[in-house]
C-alpha cells in the first residue's frame, strides 16, 4: 500500500473514532508498527492528528467536539494524577457529587479502589459503571435524558434530581480555566448541572489536567471564586500557582 493511501485510511479512522491505536492500524494496513509510528509522526507535523501514547487522536482544536471515548485517552495519566489528589478530600460518611466528564470517570475508578463508607451522587454513567464494583460505596445515579456521546444524563430532570442532595464535596470535571474568564466548557447541556452543584455543595473542587490551564472553551460556567480548590497534576509551575492564588483560586 502506498504512503498516501495509508495516510488517507488513518485520517478516516481517526475522524470516525476520535482515537486510534497503533496495533489496530498495523493490522488494518498490513504494515509494521514502526511504519505506523512514522506515518503518525508525519501526520502530526502536518497538523492532521495528535500522537498520544500507543496511538493518535484528533488535534486539540477538534478534540473538544469528539466523543467521550476519544477524550478519555487524552492525557489520561495526568488526569489520574489529578484524580488521586481528590481522594484526600473525601472522608468516611461524606456525600460526594460527580458531574459528567472523562476526568471524573477516572476519579471514580480511584474512588472505587480506595474509598469506603461514602455515598456518591452522579449523572456520569461511566463513573457509575466503575463505582458499581465497590460494594462499600452507596451509589445514586441521577436520571434524565441520556447523552450517549458524553455517557451521561442531562436536562431538566437531571438538574432536579441533583436538587435532592447537598453534597459534602463536589468534584467537577470542566474543560478549561483561565484567570480572566474563569471556568469554561463546551458541553452546553452540562453547564446547568455544574452551576447547580457549585451552589449547593459545602466544598467545590475542580479536577483537571494541566493542559487545560490558561485555556478558554465555548461557554462560561463558573467564576474562579466559585471553586474551593483546583486539583491538577504536577505540570503546573509555581508562577502559575502564585498568579491564580492572587486571583482567589488555590491550585493543589
Amino acid at each position: 500500500m502506498l504512503h498516501h493511501e495509508r495516510m488517507e485510511i488513518i485520517l478516516r479512522q481517526v475522524q470516525l473514532q476520535s482515537t486510534v491505536k497503533i496495533p489496530e492500524l498495523s493490522r488494518m494496513l498490513h504494515v509494521s508498527l514502526d511504519t505506523v509510528r512514522r506515518d503518525l509522526r508525519e501526520m502530526e507535523r502536518a497538523g492532521l492528528l495528535k500522537c498520544i501514547r500507543g496511538g493518535a487522536c484528533l488535534p486539540e482544536s477538534y478534540a473538544m467536539f469528539s466523543n467521550f471515548r476519544g477524550r478519555e485517552v487524552v492525557h489520561s495519566d495526568l488526569k489520574r494524577e489529578a484524580s488521586r489528589k481528590a481522594l484526600r478530600h473525601i472522608q468516611p460518611g461524606d456525600v460526594v457529587a460527580l458531574n459528567a466528564g472523562t476526568t471524573n470517570a477516572i476519579l471514580a475508578q480511584e474512588m472505587a479502589a480506595h474509598c469506603r463508607n461514602i455515598t456518591v451522587v452522579t449523572n456520569n454513567l461511566a463513573a457509575a459503571t466503575a463505582l458499581m464494583q465497590a460494594e462499600e460505596i452507596r451509589l445514586v445515579v441521577i436520571g434524565g435524558e441520556v447523552d450517549p456521546r458524553e455517557q451521561a444524563t442531562c436536562g431538566a430532570i437531571c438538574a432536579k434530581g441533583f436538587g435532592r442532595f447537598y453534597p459534602d464535596v463536589t468534584f467537577l470535571s470542566i474543560h478549561a480555566v483561565n484567570r480572566e474568564d474563569g471556568f469554561t466548557d463546551f458541553r452546553l447541556a452540562e453547564t446547568e448541572v455544574i452551576r447547580f452543584l457549585a451552589r449547593h455543595s459545602r466544598q467545590v473542587m475542580a479536577v483537571m489536567d494541566s493542559s487545560k490551564l490558561d485555556k478558554r472553551s465555548k461557554c462560561k460556567v463558573l467564576e474562579l471564586s466559585d471553586v474551593t480548590s483546583l486539583l491538577m497534576d504536577g505540570g503546573v509551575t509555581e508562577e502559575a500557582r502564585r498568579t491564580y492564588r492572587e486571583r482567589g483560586l488555590r491550585i493543589e
